[in-house]
């Protein structure tokens, strides 16, 4: 791949695939190994054409530009969040363009339900000779900081309560900064931080509504709309999810202590958390909840980001993006 084609997204052949790449995904290290991966995916995928971000928010504006600039097929090369950003710069263009996913981040919780391959070599394979699908996505409409009403795509999950919480305590801890790997950095940082918000959770009382049905009271520990099945790194937190179906996967788990919580993690990695009597599970196209006192503040994620707070509506998009994936063995 020459220079030219491997910094800029402007110029070379507007036919050829771009990769959005956040080189701080992975703790940081994408970006001391971008040689390697560009190598493996000219080598067994092709040619294609690069662009980097450099701030947040730069995944949304940079597929936007490329769809504008004629391009058709535009894979993300990073984690969740990158992931994110790539499919809302493309589902606010309106257009068919298709989207591929190259993993390149410490969660890659994603990937994991499209059965991408986590190795650069057979991810690149796997994105020349995969298949197209159509597959479902989420709009949560919430309150930014700002207190504006906004609204954004998700594919994966997005949630309010202990979820949240962690990704908060992960974002501002600087705790672990002399740990010389930086994805050790950040997988001990993940660890640290849920352990220290799962003792003594908070419990949340919201209003909920799902569909059409009446507005109901719950107390949650976490509170979940999932599109896909994995969240947190590795957690099966819907393990009957579909990204075809058109509809989400509800799971709200309820008033549960920190004992109860450590003696059945393992649960949340197997999928059969839905046994607990805490837990509870539904299928639904539309989600609309609030704080039960207007005057707490509860912040929710969507695919790992933390944009805003509740109220918000979450409303299921189906078959709104083009995705590239793994042929079936």
């Amino acid at each position: 791949m020459s220079t030219k084609t491997s910094k800029s997204s402007s110029n070379g052949d507007r036919s050829r695939p771009l990769v959005i790449v956040n080189p701080k995904s992975a703790a940081g290290s994408t970006k001391g190994k971008w040689a390697e991966i560009a190598s493996d995916l000219r080598t067994h995928f092709g040619p294609f054409n690069v662009a980097f971000t450099k701030h947040h928010g730069d995944g949304i504006a940079l597929a936007k530009r490329g769809i504008e600039n004629g391009r058709r097929f535009i894979i993300a090369c990073g984690g969740d969040g990158t992931i994110n950003e790539v499919a809302n710069g493309i589902l606010e263009t309106g257009e068919d363009a298709e989207m591929g996913i190259l993993p390149s981040g410490t969660g890659g919780d994603f990937r994991r339900t499209v059965e991408m391959p986590q190795t650069m070599r057979e991810a690149a394979r796997a994105l020349r000779t995969g298949q197209t699908k159509k597959i479902d996505v989420g709009r949560v409409t919430f309150q930014n900081f700002e207190n504006e009403t906004v609204s954004r795509y998700f594919l994966n999950v997005s949630s309010f309560g202990l979820a949240a919480s962690i990704i908060e305590r992960v974002k501002g801890d600087t705790s672990l900064s002399w740990l010389p790997i930086d994805k050790l950095r950040g997988k001990a940082s993940f660890a640290l931080s849920t352990l220290q918000e799962v003792i003594g959770p908070s419990v949340s009382r919201v209003r909920v509504k799902i569909d059409d049905g009446e507005e109901k009271t719950l107390d949650t520990v976490n509170f979940c709309v999932a599109n896909a099945r994995f969240f947190g790194g590795g957690m099966k937190i819907a393990p009957g999810a579909s990204l075809t179906d058109g509809k989400f996967d509800v799971v709200n788990i309820g008033d549960i202590s920190t004992m109860r919580i450590l003696l059945n993690a393992h649960t949340l990695y197997r999928g059969t958390h839905l046994d607990l009597t805490e837990v509870h599970s539904k299928k639904a196209a539309r989600v609309e909840a609030r704080p039960f006192d207007d005057n707490t503040e509860i912040h929710l994620e969507a695919d790992g980001e933390l944009p805003g707070k509740l109220p918000a509506v979450y409303e299921i998009v189906p078959a709104a993006l083009s995705l590239r994936v793994p042929v079936p063995k």
